[in-house]
């Protein structure tokens, strides 16, 4: 036989060993595809804020930061509509919440809309998905699935299958890993590429940390945000009439933790939620939570009679941010066992990995916790993505994207057309380093659940790098405008300020543009609003 024949026989065979399985060592059988492998982790309510590659001030996140440092940290990333169950919608359609139908968390998701992941199963990739969806019992597109139902518990979650419910011993961020991690070493396909949605409940309210991490961050104090006693001078009606105040809103028993004897025995009286959120806990699980949360209980006794609204303020905003970062803490240990399930396994070359939020939160800032309005810290949110081989590492991009992009971006990456009626952009272009074909100036957002929970008027706006422009509507018709380079923390409402008189006027007619591009319109306000009434 010809040396060099026998010698590719040789290699080819070494080739073929090399991908079966490695019976020692429990090495799952690789196969090198053409098309990447898509992760897509969210979490729930999680501040750009909240993760260290953004700002080291409250947590060190190092695990999600390593997306970041081996991929690309968006500073301009914002949603269409911050608030759960919408977000997730413009997610997964590809389309802005008038046109998906999914306005607001009461509304029901239309069915008939195509999702991108139906349209990537139909390309051929296996699809999953696990932890919070928040609405709908039986995802379209998914080849598996186990999701909360509704918002879900933090403790001995009941997760919903193809098979029934079922509910698991535990903490849900483990367990969300656990299931994730379980499909991926023992039913993905080695022949196919995967689409995985990795889906987090924390830090959602009433934010109840794991243990370790209640014994930890209960310890801790954080800084106060510049804006924590923010007196809305310049702002409109929505700002002041928001029940979203730590002060005022934020509830001692189902958000701090008192108990309702406490609050009973001090004379406070609070609604709560806080026994149906413990009710699902063990008997070990509850005496290990009251052994922590019991001296804080007896300390707020003592400190009550003495308090004013100010150290009211700051007390109910330190035991927020213990319990809010704790349970972030939780998430980043867990993205951790997956990035390195991922290297271990040999699949991270392939595999386009996207960290990022449903929305943004507020963490005091303006006085507020929770999401709704347009300003920074519910409009944007955290976006990290690595790509090894196509993002450069360690690169930050400022243009100004949305999670209306993701669907494209994902059918892109897996070579399939997008339908023409997604309103996205794909981020393709950005991730390659070929900006020039990105020509976006400004991004569209609209709220509309109002009436409802925290009161939070409705409005639409747009935001360019420079500026953001807002009109509030329905029982008021009120406008801001902020400059964002001059005034990063939106406390100067400049609508009426005459040297801004030309950019008034600009901004005005390029959000009537916008509203036209994306088919939006007064028309459809008063749509839903009567649907609303209903």
């Amino acid at each position: 036989m010809n040396y060099f024949k026998l010698l590719s026989i040789v290699i080819s065979v070494l080739s073929m060993l090399a991908c079966k399985q490695d019976k020692t060592s429990g090495k799952t059988e690789q196969v090198t595809h053409e098309k990447p492998n898509i992760i897509f982790i969210m979490s729930d309510d999680h501040a750009y804020q909240a993760i260290s590659a953004y700002d080291k001030t409250l947590i060190h996140t190092p695990n999600i930061d390593r997306i970041a440092e081996e991929g690309m940290l968006f500073t301009n990333a914002t949603v269409t509509n911050s608030i759960c169950a919408p977000s997730r919608a413009v997610i997964l359609t590809g389309k802005h919440s008038h046109i998906n139908g999914k306005i607001d968390n009461l509304s029901e998701f239309d069915t008939t809309n195509v999702t991108f992941p139906q349209i990537l199963q139909k390309a051929g990739y296996q699809t999953a998905m696990f932890g919070k969806l928040h609405f709908g019992n039986n995802p379209k597109g998914f080849d598996e699935f186990k999701i909360l139902p509704g918002q879900g518990d933090y403790y001995n979650p009941r997760f919903i299958t193809q098979k029934g419910d079922t509910i698991i011993e535990g903490y849900v961020t483990d367990i969300t890993t656990d299931l994730t991690l379980d499909w991926m070493k023992n039913r993905r396909d080695p022949n196919k590429p995967f689409m995985l949605m990795y889906l987090h409940k924390a830090p959602h309210r009433a934010w109840l940390p794991s243990e370790k991490y209640y014994k930890e961050f209960t310890q801790k104090t954080f800084p106060l945000p510049e804006t924590l006693f923010d007196d809305y001078k310049t702002r409109g009606t929505a700002t002041k009439t928001a029940e979203m105040g730590i002060l005022k809103h934020m509830s001692l028993i189902n958000d701090n933790k008192l108990t309702p004897e406490t609050v009973r025995e001090l004379g406070i009286e609070q609604w709560s939620k806080l026994g149906e959120s413990l009710y699902g806990m063990t008997a070990e699980q509850r005496a290990s939570w009251d052994a922590v949360y019991g001296p804080i209980n007896e300390d707020f006794k003592k400190r009550y009679p003495s308090m004013n609204d100010s150290t009211l303020t700051v007390w109910k905003y330190q035991r927020y941010l213990q319990d809010y970062l704790g349970t972030i803490a939780s998430v980043d240990d867990n993205v951790g066992r997956v990035l390195d399930y991922l290297d271990d396994e040999k699949l991270a070359d392939n595999t386009i990995v996207v960290y990022t939020s449903d929305q943004g939160f507020y963490l005091g800032e303006h006085g507020w916790f929770d999401k709704r309005f347009m300003y920074n810290e519910s409009f944007k949110t955290p976006l990290l993505i690595k790509w090894p081989n196509k993002i450069k590492p360690g690169i930050t991009e400022d243009e100004m994207v949305q999670n209306l992009d993701f669907a494209q971006t994902f059918l892109e990456v897996a070579g399939v057309t997008a339908p023409k009626d997604m309103q996205g952009e794909s981020l393709v272009p950005l991730l390659t380093g070929k900006k020039e074909h990105w020509d976006r100036d400004a991004v569209y957002y609209h709220y509309y659940e109002y009436p409802a929970e925290h009161a939070v008027k409705r409005h639409y706006g747009i935001a360019t790098k420079d500026y953001k422009i807002i009109h509030f509507y329905y029982d008021v018709d009120e406008w801001e405008l902020y400059d964002r380079k001059k005034d990063p923390k939106e406390i100067n409402n400049v609508i009426n300020d005459p040297e801004y008189a030309t950019v008034v006027a600009e901004m005005k007619q390029k959000l009537q543009e916008t509203r036209e591009k994306y088919k939006d319109s007064e028309t459809l306000d008063k749509h839903y609003i009567e649907l609303y009434k209903k």
